[in-house]
């Protein structure tokens, strides 16, 4: 009786403090979403609303753990850069600019954060067939033409051998 109360108890405790946790992350973007919902024009807002409205778009794309990772990747919170990072988002998401660093959409950032070689460090065109192999896709290319040959042979000696025999076995 007394050890279910103290689970109970615990339990109820464990609520409170993630409730207060996940009510405190949602309370961050009420204002970024006000602003977004009231369709404000960009030449009315500060550098700090458009920093808050392009933290609760990144926010969107990858909520949770994935923002906090993307946030240290780009400078941790607080940088000057994560700052200019959200600023640029809001002003290509929801200003629709294109005259900054994601002007291209979001490889024109993964190209200035990763460099001009790409996230693996290579800059060869990628396709799914090659799937990252940095250049090594002209092998698949020659293999897939070998195979090519190879089966229109093996299909103009199946036909042949059928038009020799007439058909029959």
């Amino acid at each position: 009786m007394k050890r279910t109360k103290i689970i109970r108890l615990m339990f109820g405790i464990l609520l409170v403090l993630v409730a207060g946790l996940v009510s405190a992350h949602e309370h961050d973007f009420t204002e970024a979403k006000q602003l977004v919902d009231s369709g404000v024009s960009c030449d009315n807002l500060t550098d700090e609303q458009l920093e808050m409205i392009g933290d609760y778009y990144m926010e969107q794309m990858h909520p949770g753990e994935a923002h906090e990772y993307m946030d240290e990747m780009m400078g941790g919170e607080g940088s000057e850069s994560l700052k200019q990072v959200h600023i640029n988002m809001a002003r290509n998401i929801y200003c629709g600019e294109s005259g900054n660093m994601m002007g291209g959409g979001m490889m024109s950032m993964m190209s200035m954060m990763m460099g001009s070689g790409g996230m693996m460090g290579n800059s060869y065109y990628q396709n799914p067939q090659n799937n990252n192999s940095f250049g090594f896709q002209i092998f698949f290319y020659i293999l897939l033409a070998l195979i090519m040959v190879i089966l229109v042979l093996v299909i103009i000696l199946l036909i042949n051998k059928l038009k020799k025999h007439g058909g029959k076995r």
